[in-house]
């Protein structure tokens, strides 16, 4: 049986890889059934790099085609800020409250207009013997002047998308999952899914 390595500790995103690959007889692995894969330092500077770095150490290390993501918001009327930092915007420590403070103190007097904002996810897919294949998916809004919602997580309170009339972390998860970067990076993967699975080795 074919597998594929998803470079994540994150469940829920092998799930998503799962719902599109079932049908090809592919086993979706991640992170967590390989221990002993330290995590890899994102030192990119863009999404594109922090994904591809990820992606291509695992595949080098497993001997097998692997799949990582780099996700992240960009305002821009902070030039592109938080971008490939949104995690660690306000510090290291991964902290969604402080993060949130700080992207609202940044845009205090910036009016909804200009608060425009988008969530941008690349997939990268990496094998040992072949080039690295990209895949980006955005969802844009708006930066709420305070946050909402309880459903969701990172800046999902402050983004407020448009044509629901709320922000993210109202939604249901299904539907946030139907809008989405990372399920509009998948789609642009599926329309790609034969040149996946010639990359996916049997082992």
């Amino acid at each position: 049986m074919k597998k594929l390595v998803i470079a994540t500790h994150n469940r829920g995103k092998a799930r998503e890889f799962e719902a599109m690959l079932a049908k090809y007889q592919v086993e979706v692995l991640t992170l967590a059934d390989f221990p002993d894969i330290k995590e890899i330092e994102e030192t990119g500077t863009t999404f594109a790099e922090n994904a591809a770095l990820k992606a291509e150490t695992v595949a080098k290390k497993l001997g097998t085609t692997v799949i990582a993501d780099d996700s992240g918001l960009i305002v821009d009327a902070l030039h592109g800020a938080p971008g490939v930092y949104s995690a660690r915007y306000a510090g290291f420590d991964h902290n969604d409250a402080k993060n949130n403070e700080k992207l609202l103190a940044e845009l205090k007097g910036i009016p909804k207009e200009k608060r425009t904002a988008r969530f941008h996810t690349t997939l990268a897919v990496s094998s040992p013997r072949t080039t690295t294949d990209f895949y980006t998916g955005e969802c844009s809004g708006l930066i709420a002047e305070k946050p909402s919602g309880e459903n969701g997580f990172g800046y999902d309170p402050l983004f407020y998308v448009p044509e629901k009339g709320t922000t993210m972390a109202n939604l249901p998860s299904e539907e946030k999952n139907k809008i989405s970067h990372r399920a509009n990076a998948l789609k642009e993967l599926a329309k790609n899914i034969e040149k996946l699975l010639a990359k996916i080795e049997e082992k």
